[in-house]
């Protein structure tokens, strides 16, 4: 078997591994997932999915795929038991994705899709990033390293390397090794204060 082919599997294994914690927190209640954004990755996902296939990312974007499904999932759950205040800045994220899909109906070239669709995730991230800001402890840490990290496998295994193939796995390694990273310094940032709040009692 070809190591990419390896790899492509390996990568949406890790995938659903990483997500477990994240949707055994959601039943916990303790991580509220923001639903727009969830809504909007499902979207954008399923988009770069096809585009990856079209210009031959191959094994490489099956993790995409999977990851697209997974989103959609969180999204419903999200309707329930997650955060569901929508603001401008949400609607112009999913105002983005569409305009991806349409751009890529109409010009025939997945590349324009893939660059407003990659730009449209990181707004996507807004709401997310802000409540979690906040709310530090309301997502689940190791859940975003593990998005990073499948997305490097991702980028090795893919068959073609172009811009369409690999510009949005790489901004995702990107995204969520930082907002992983803010996740720990707000916790730990809320532990002090904390304390401080005890030594003052």
């Amino acid at each position: 078997m070809n190591y990419k082919i390896i790899l492509g599997i390996a990568a949406s294994v890790i995938s659903f591994i990483g997500y477990i914690p994240y949707l055994r927190d959601i039943f916990l209640k303790k991580t509220k997932p923001h639903v727009f954004t969830w809504l909007v990755w499902s979207l954008i996902g399923g988009i770069v999915f096809f585009a990856q296939l079209s210009k031959g990312g191959g094994s490489g974007s099956w993790v995409t795929g999977v990851g697209s499904i997974i989103c959609f999932s969180i999204a419903v759950l999200a309707v329930f038991q997650g955060e569901k205040m929508i603001t401008a800045s949400d609607w112009l994220a999913f105002t983005g994705a569409l305009i991806g899909l349409i751009l890529w109906r109409i010009t025939n070239n997945p590349l324009f899709a893939i660059i407003i669709v990659t730009i449209t995730d990181a707004l996507a991230f807004v709401p997310t990033f802000r409540k979690a800001y906040y709310k530090p402890y309301e997502e689940t840490l190791i859940t975003w390293f593990f998005s990073s990290f499948k997305f490097i496998i991702a980028i090795i295994a893919m068959q073609s390397y172009n811009v369409t193939t690999t510009l949005y796995p790489a901004s995702l390694v990107l995204t969520n090794g930082i907002f992983g990273a803010m996740l720990i310094m707000r916790r730990r940032v809320y532990k002090m204060k904390k304390v401080f709040a005890k030594d003052i009692k």
